[in-house]
């Protein structure tokens, strides 16, 4: 792993975020839809293409759509020397990588802790976002989950374990996050997982890492997400308790929820939940990965078609907000996604498109 692969297969490019870091994000794959991955540590967007832990994933997304992914600030490609690693910057950087893709609206694909992120994202950014997909995920982190005593002291145990091994040659101290993430891997996939570690960021960043990742908490943000959501986790998940996916599919309005038999954080090609996982995901997106146009209001979730049935009935976000149990906030991106999905500007247009498919015509509900 002396020197990154050369793959025609993929255009490596740069864009800076918006406090000037410059961010390495790779492009493959000419599709229909154009899938982003929010970025997560330990990653190489030169390396990860022909690696045994993650090719996979990338070649079977680059089959199948315009799949994007950029390596996080002071990981990868990405300037390692950075100032702030907080969980607002990590939400601007995945919008500037959005805002460089050349499309009105994308999926997002979120794992780990780039789950929380694509979901921040969402919600501030409602019609950029076409469709989530979350896999082994979480919405709290570790000390948002449990702030004890004990798991304050655990949690900073584990920073300092990364902090002192991380860099080392001898790869002891770093196969211990490696059996969190792949318990049931291979041996060339924990040597090559052991070796990323070292090779994706600095021991002083993994321990600054770690801790963000222990204080995000977006779960007020989970109401408020507007569109399509597909919720998947390994049910014996080592790194990220099964729980924790359970809470962002129950919280997400109309969110599917798919358990995935495997022990492994990050799943692997050998074993039986990476089809289960690809079919799920297949199944979701069926029409934009098929390329089809299908009806726009085919592509309201369950929650915005309710929404859209009061807005037709001419009632505003206080009344529709009082009618569904939610807050004005959650309906007004509600609304916004839903003028986004059907094409209009306002809501004049949404009641005419609504009312001439007779849409919320039988009457004043509630």
């Amino acid at each position: 792993m002396s020197s990154p692969p050369r793959s025609s297969a993929q255009h490596i490019g740069f864009v800076h975020a918006a406090d000037g870091v410059r961010l390495a994000w790779a492009r493959s794959g000419h599709a229909t839809p154009t899938v982003v991955k929010a970025a997560t540590w330990m990653s190489h967007v030169a390396f990860d293409w022909d690696s045994p832990v993650w090719r996979h994933l990338l070649h079977a997304m680059t089959a199948r759509a315009t799949f994007v992914r950029y390596d996080e600030r002071g990981c990868g490609l990405s300037d390692r020397e950075v100032g702030d690693l907080g969980f607002e910057r990590w939400v601007g950087d995945l919008a500037a990588v959005v805002d460089v893709v050349d499309s009105p609206q994308v999926v997002l694909l979120g794992i780990s802790q780039g789950a929380a992120v694509a979901i921040a994202y969402a919600v501030q950014h409602p019609q950029r976002v076409s469709h989530l997909v979350l896999h082994g995920g979480y919405a709290r982190g570790r000390l948002a989950r449990d702030p004890s005593p004990e798991l304050r002291a655990e949690a900073e145990t584990m920073c300092r374990l990364a902090e002192m091994g991380w860099g080392r040659d001898e790869p002891s101290f770093r196969q211990f996050f490696t059996t969190q993430f792949i318990p049931g891997g291979t041996p060339e996939q924990h040597q090559w997982f052991n070796e990323m570690e070292r090779l994706s960021t600095s021991p002083q960043n993994a321990g600054r890492f770690m801790r963000e990742f222990n204080r995000i908490d977006v779960t007020a943000l989970l109401p408020q997400v507007c569109c399509p959501t597909l919720v998947l986790h390994s049910k014996d998940d080592v790194r990220v308790p099964f729980a924790e996916g359970l809470l962002m599919a129950r919280e997400i309005p109309g969110a599917r929820f798919v358990p995935i038999d495997s022990g492994n954080h990050l799943l692997l090609d050998h074993e039986p939940g990476w089809q289960q996982w690809l079919q799920a995901v297949d199944e979701f997106l069926a029409p934009e990965l098929a390329g089809e146009s299908s009806l726009p209001f085919d592509q309201l979730s369950a929650r915005q078609r309710e929404v859209l049935v009061l807005v037709a009935q001419g009632r505003d976000n206080a009344q529709i907000a009082a009618v569904l149990g939610l807050s004005e906030k959650t309906v007004r991106n509600q609304v916004s996604a839903i003028f986004a999905r059907l094409g209009v500007e306002n809501r004049a247009q949404a009641i005419v498109m609504a009312r001439e498919a007779g849409v919320g015509t039988a009457g004043r509900a509630g």
